[in-house]
Formats: C-alpha cells, structure tokens, sequence
C-alpha cells in the first residue's frame, strides 16, 4: 500500500509516522526542505515538488493533503490536480468549512477525480492511540481510502465512519469542534468557580481527579485537564487568551442558517472572544455609562 502525504506539520507529519508503523508506504511533501529532510530519515519517501509526488505513486493514486484550510487547501489541490489522472483520489484531512469541501468535490468530480473530505480529531495524541476519522465521499472514494482510514484510527474497525457524500465528514467535525468548545467551556467555569470559593479551600487538582473515576462528566478531555492541574493548579504564568479556529464560528453560522438553538456552543465561541480582549471597548463604555447615570466610579486603565 501506498500513499502520498502533503504538509508534514504536527498532524500531518505523525500520521505519517502511524501509517508506516503499521506496513505503509508513504511518499511526502512539505514547503519546508528541512522538514522533507527530517522525514526521510524517518523512511518517508520525500519529494521536492509537488509533482513529484504525484509521479511517485502508480496509478490509481491517493493523497492525503494536511494543510490550512481555505487559499492554502484551494492552492495545493489546484497544483496537485493538475498532475493527476481521472480514478485518482484526493483526500482533504485538513479542517475545511464544508462548503468549501463540497465545492471542491464538484471540481475535482468534473475531472473524474475522486474526493474525501476527512475530519481528524486525535491531535498530538493521535500517533500513539489513532485519530477519530469521520469522512465524506461517494461510496467508491470511500472504498479507496478505507484500507488508510483503518491504519489510522484507534483500531481497525472503530473511531471511524463514512458519515455521506462529499462534505459530510467536514460537516460532523465541525459540530464536532462546537461540542469540545462548549465541554471546554463548562470545565473551566467550574473549576474557577470551586478556586475561587477560598473559605472551603478546595484542591481542584484533587476534584478533578477524582471526577475521573465514576463520574458522569468524565471524560478525556477531563483526564487532560486533571493531568495538567495536578502539575500546576494555579496557572499562573498562563495567560487568559484562549484562541478560536474556524470550527467554532461556522458551528455558530450553521445554527443560525438552520434556525436552531445553539446557545452553548455560540456563548462558549462569545467567551473566547472575550478573552482575546475583543469586549475591552465594550467595558470601557459600559462602565462610563454606569458613571454617568449612576454616578458610579470609573477605574483608570492604561493607555
């Protein structure tokens, strides 16, 4: 078996790693000659271009692509396309909008090229446990990618699902992400909100332990955050800015699009926001116009 790997970042670089451990052939690519340099030692087959890539697999071919989403998904598949032959399959891993990915279907279908938009949740931990893969596609690109797609996840035959036609596996990562935004969310206002009861004198590394063990919020992302707690349960040289991706703000947009409640993940996607420092002039005039009706002190800031 053997496939073709664009962008050898942290995501895309240890899938690669997971795929030759389990018997794969890989054939690379990244814009960083330092990072095709560092792979190849690790036995990926790295190419200069992206051409010859393509011309290092036989027909029909598949590649994987894992790179930022949007000009830069739309520029390689673009380049890769161009070098391709109609059967090959073209796998976007990246986190795409899903309209992008549907778009990017019909293209790539008017030139008999197959096309399999894949959400990939897992992270750094992915190369060791396996990613949860949910993708999209015809049933025959979903047959070619498949023998990867089990590679790839935790086993052979779970955290994996061919959710529908092009742009399905985007779609479900997205809501996906929306979901871990709200989960996230709910987390930390409620450890902050036991920190900060002093009179109790609450150990949250402790709580969150033993939240682990029987409880109904148990979960992994509360395994994580137990793990980090337990290394350092003041953050103190952590700063409070919590940066948003895409997911979050197109699970917001589709829920609006579709007329459906969302609040939790909308308020959770509102906090991040906030912490970036993008309700700063909203304060500023709130506490001006409580001086102003209620006489209320307004506190001096910087600049």
């Amino acid at each position: 078996m053997h496939i073709a790997m664009i962008g050898l970042g942290r995501m895309g670089g240890n899938m690669a790693r997971r795929l030759m451990r389990n018997g794969c052939r890989v054939s690379g690519y990244d814009e960083s000659a330092a990072t095709r340099e560092a792979f190849a030692r690790e036995g990926v087959q790295a190419a200069s271009s992206l051409g010859e890539l393509v011309a290092a697999l036989a027909p029909p071919r598949l590649l994987w692509l894992m790179v930022p989403a949007g000009a830069a998904t739309d520029a390689a598949l673009n380049t890769v396309a161009a070098h391709l032959q109609a059967g090959d399959t073209m796998v976007d891993g990246g986190n795409a909008y899903y309209r992008d990915s549907q778009r990017r279907g019909r293209e790539l279908a008017a030139r008999s090229i197959q096309f399999v938009d894949c959400g990939v949740s897992g992270g750094v931990w992915g190369l060791d446990n396996g990613y949860a893969l949910m993708f999209g596609g015809t049933p025959e690109a979903a047959q070619a990618v498949t023998p990867f797609i089990r590679m790839l996840a935790p086993s052979p035959d779970t955290g994996w699902l061919h959710c529908g036609p092009c742009g399905a596996g985007h779609f479900v990562k997205m809501i996906h992400n929306g979901i871990e935004y709200g989960m996230m969310q709910a987390y930390a206002e409620g450890i902050a909100l036991m920190r900060n009861k002093k009179e109790l004198d609450l150990d949250v590394a402790a709580i969150a332990e033993m939240w682990r063990h029987g409880s109904v919020v148990r979960s992994w992302l509360l395994d994580l955050t137990a793990d980090f707690l337990r290394e350092d349960a003041a953050l103190e040289h952590i700063a409070p800015l919590v940066a948003d991706s895409g997911e979050g703000r197109w699970t917001a947009l589709e829920a609006i699009d579709q007329g459906i409640p969302a609040p939790v993940m909308s308020l959770a996607l509102m906090m991040r926001f906030a912490s970036q420092g993008r309700s700063d002039y909203a304060d500023k005039l709130l506490a001006m116009m409580r001086q102003r009706f209620g006489g209320h002190a307004v506190q001096k800031g910087g600049a």
